[in-house]
Order: C-alpha cells, then structure tokens, then sequence
C-alpha cells in the first residue's frame, strides 16, 4: 500500500530544494530545483504560492542574471494566482531598477561598439559574442528586461503596490525606461503605463458646449480609451450630458469585468490650449492645473470606434464623479481655457 503523507505541499519543497541549490553555487542543482518549480506550480494552492512567490522573491538577488528574470516572470505568475504582491513587490521593483540601470549601460555601448539592429530577446542566454561586445552585466540585462516588465507589470496591476512607490523612485524607473527607449526605439509600453497609472487622482472636466463643469476621481485607469468610456459612462451614463451612453457591459470591461466589447466615442478629448489628449495615451498625459487634472470635453469631430475594455487587465479601473460644479466655480476653470482646436 502506497501512503500519501498528508499536507504535503510539493510546490514550497520545490522551491526550498532551489533555494538551497542557488545559496550553495549548485549548478545542476538549480536547474533540477527549477524544472520542479514548474512541475508543481499548477497544483500549488494560495497558501502555498504566498509562501513560495515570498521566498523566491527574497532570494532574486542571489539567482543568477541568466535565470533571475524567468524566476521573477514566476513570482508575477504567483501573484496574479492570490499570492501576496507586497510581499513580493520591493524585490522586483528592485530587480527592474538593476536591469533598467544595466540595459542604459547596454545602449551605451551597443552604440559605441557599432551600433546596428538589436539583437532580440529570446527564451535562452545571450549569445557569447553579444556578452563579449558590451559585457556580461549590460548584456543579461538586456536579455531579461522583457521578462522584469512582465514581472513589475504583474505587481504594478495591485493598488496597494502603486501606493507604495514613492514619486522619486516611480520617476527614477520612468528616466531610466525612457533612456533605454529613447537610444533604443524599443518600446515597452505595458511597463511605462504601468508605472504611470494614477491613482486617488482628482480630475475636473470641463463640458465646453453647455459651459457645465464636473469633479471627478480616479484610480487604475491604464489608457485613455478606458478613461473615455468611463467619463461617458458617467456623464452621459449618469444624465448629466446628452448623448449615447456606453452599455452597462461597456462599462464594466472598464472597471473589472473580463474581456472586451465594441464602443463607439462620445467625446474629443483636450487640453485646456486645446491639443488633443489622444485615446492611444494615458491618462498621466492630462495636464495639471492648480493641484488637479484638467480636461476639457469638445464634441466628437468624426465617429471612432475600438475594443472597451481594460488596458491592463489584472488592474481595476475606477472613475468616480464626485460632484458637478457650481455656475462660478466652472466660470473660474472657463476663465484659463483657451479656444478649441479643430
């Protein structure tokens, strides 16, 4: 008779087995420990990803740079299954900032080296000669960048860990992502929209045609696209405004329900001067006017079209009106808009 002895929890052992190999240099060791992470990972239930997402997440700095980034890809896939993303947050936040540090050093000497086309990422090491030209630091780096955005971006869905980044250190991973862009052309934009998502932010919408104002909040919103389906859903939605209204689906793929479905666009979006504040960017784009986002609605100029839905979809939206604006108080806002633009 084969006894299965109670409680077991093979996912935690697998990852105790890899620490073990990974403080001990055990090479073969680690490989074994890994490729045990992966076999019992699907099984493992929320207790025991916390407790195995936590360790693996303790231990990065120890792993490798060829590995480091896979690990932290299953830490993100831990916490989007229940595990603790505070828990697991400040190592790969602090693991995107080493390898975002690390591929500007890459940058700079792909360039001097010779520049030309960059060598793309894929599931295994980067190539020698690649390590030879630019050093195995800047290298790894660039090779595991793709798998620390998914990771970060996996922390990043949870409010909790937005909050818990400080506007220095939010802006220290937006100028390095931006070095690393800007000298590559390489964009990574789930991970620059995600470390510009807003939260608890008050916005003012101006209702340029009827000269009526509104307060609003936000939180979790990655795109505008899914602003402009909210701020429709609760001007035109909640009767204030004439208009078509987005469906109650709509609505909700916008807030926290699954999957996406067709809208049609109520509004133009634009800056108080009047440039427009394009669907494709975020809502970080609004400007800031006396402490708050200020955001003028215009009529459409033309019907668009797109998939509402959610940007991020792990993320929750949220835009809350809070309170329409008296006729002076809106008179003051009017008083710093200038013409529209067509």
């Amino acid at each position: 008779m084969i006894f299965v002895r109670k409680g077991r929890r093979r996912f935690v052992e697998a990852v105790e087995g890899f620490e073990t190999a990974v403080r001990d240099r055990d090479e073969s060791g680690s490989q074994r420990g890994f490729r045990r992470i992966h076999r019992t990972y699907q099984g493992a239930g929320a207790e025991e990803l916390t407790e195995g997402a936590g360790r693996l997440a303790a231990l990065l700095p120890d792993v490798p740079a060829g590995p480091r980034g896979i690990v932290a890809v299953i830490v993100g896939a831990c916490v989007e299954r229940g595990a603790d993303p505070l828990r697991c947050a400040p190592a790969v936040v602090a693991g995107l900032a080493e390898a975002l540090d690390a591929a500007g050093e890459f940058c700079e000497r792909w360039e001097a080296s010779g520049g030309g086309d960059l060598p793309e990422p894929d599931d295994g090491d980067p190539a020698p000669g690649l390590v030879d030209r630019v050093g195995p630091r800047a290298a790894f780096a660039w090779w595991t960048l793709p798998r620390f955005e998914m990771a970060s971006v996996a922390m990043l869905n949870h409010r909790a860990v937005r909050s818990g980044l400080d506007a220095a250190e939010r802006a220290r991973l937006l100028g390095a992502l931006d070095t690393v862009q800007k000298a590559t052309g390489h964009p990574f934009r789930c991970l620059e929209y995600a470390l510009r998502v807003l939260d608890d932010e008050p916005v003012v919408a101006l209702h340029r045609s009827s000269g009526t104002c509104y307060k609003l909040r936000m939180s979790g919103i990655g795109d505008n696209f899914q602003l402009h389906t909210l701020l429709a859903d609760a001007l035109i939605g909640g009767g204030h405004l004439a208009g078509r209204a987005p469906s109650a689906q709509e609505a909700a793929v916008c807030r926290d329900a699954p999957g996406q479905v067709p809208t049609t666009g109520a509004f133009n979006l634009v800056t108080p001067e009047g440039e427009w504040v394009w669907n494709e960017g975020a809502p970080a784009d609004i400007p800031v006017v006396d402490g708050v986002r200020l955001l003028v609605i215009d009529p459409p100029p033309y019907e668009r079209s797109w998939q509402a839905g959610r940007f991020f979809p792990g993320m929750t939206g949220e835009l809350v009106l809070e309170r329409v604006l008296g006729a002076e108080e809106s008179a003051r806002w009017f008083a710093g808009v200038g013409a529209g633009k067509p």
